[in-house]
């Protein structure tokens, strides 16, 4: 016969809470951290109290806490980030529901009205200079134009890419498997323009560390066995940065960029949403939709052409 569980602060909660994203719902370390960064803040603002002594009247208080917390940038956490924390909050309820611990209802939770951000592209003259700036006669330029091609052949989040190992990319099928967020696996491809550069950069390699991509420079490029350093997704924007700088495009470039270029690119080219979302490996479409943009242009011709005068 189970207990019914009448007192639980929230540091206990919170601890059980992050296991059981860990054990049971199989989420990212960087989730679990991040979700407990949030719930911490929670803490922070009215101390360890009980479970059922948060009320709605409190989430009120510490949401307008929260928003003039500010950041090193800004003196408010935009509504994007303020969202995280009650994500994060409602998952929690919804977790303390299951276990039958006394708490307030998650679906009073309402999440904070954001913009929706605008997507950053590059144009196809933009993609050429940008690929054109690597000195592919060195290993470093090799390396550097490998993984701009990837970027946009394969649409991957800078995390997937840095954590890919040589063994992982099938350059004769050209096509892997990679796990994305919320450890899903998804297929994807790799154009033969991609796969030639790769291969190109693989051959000049002499070195036999398993990661896909390394580090040639700095003070300790080499680990005790010998291999070189998995390259940063620190070391890829400032990468993408400078050759962006150097191709002369004043927008904003990041491995992100690329990835929305990607989606763009199919979307231009005639797939459909569902398509791309798969491709992206987003687990809902509305976030997908961020690139309906791309198809108003045809609308107007659409109508043009099928409308009659």
């Amino acid at each position: 016969m189970s207990r019914t569980i009448i007192h639980m602060l929230f540091s206990k909660a919170k601890t059980d809470f992050l296991e059981y994203l860990e054990i049971e719902q199989n989420r990212s370390q960087k989730t679990i951290a991040n979700y407990d960064h949030y719930l911490t803040r929670i803490i922070d603002f009215a101390g360890d109290i009980d479970v059922k002594d948060i009320t709605p009247e409190l989430i009120r208080k510490w949401r307008l806490w929260l928003n003039r917390l500010g950041t090193n940038t800004s003196d408010e956490l935009n509504p994007l980030t303020l969202n995280y924390h009650l994500i994060a909050f409602r998952s929690f309820l919804k977790f303390c529901a299951k276990r039958d611990i006394p708490a307030m209802d998650a679906a009073k939770i309402e999440l904070a009205r954001a913009k929706r951000k605008q997507v950053t592209f590059l144009e196809e003259d933009e993609l050429e200079s940008l690929f054109a700036q690597p000195d592919t006669n060195s290993l470093i330029g090799l390396r550097d134009r490998a993984i701009l091609e990837l970027l946009f052949a394969s649409g991957l989040r800078i995390s997937e890419l840095v954590n890919l190992d040589r063994g992982h990319i099938n350059l004769k099928r050209k096509e892997f498997m990679v796990r994305g967020k919320g450890q899903k696996d998804r297929l994807v491809f790799v154009s033969q323009e991609a796969a030639d550069w790769l291969e190109k950069y693989l051959d000049r390699r002499t070195d036999n560390s398993k990661a896909l991509f390394v580090r040639y420079s700095g003070s300790k490029e080499v680990d005790l066995s010998g291999n070189y350093y998995r390259l940063s997704a620190r070391s890829i924007q400032r990468m993408i940065s400078k050759y962006a700088r150097l191709a002369g495009i004043t927008k904003h470039v990041s491995p992100h960029t690329m990835r929305h270029s990607f989606g763009t690119d199919l979307l231009m080219n005639g797939a459909d949403l569902r398509t791309v979302q798969v491709m992206l490996g987003h687990s809902n479409i509305s976030t997908t939709q961020i690139y309906t943009h791309i198809t108003d242009p045809h609308l107007k011709a659409s109508y043009e052409k099928y409308h009659h005068k």
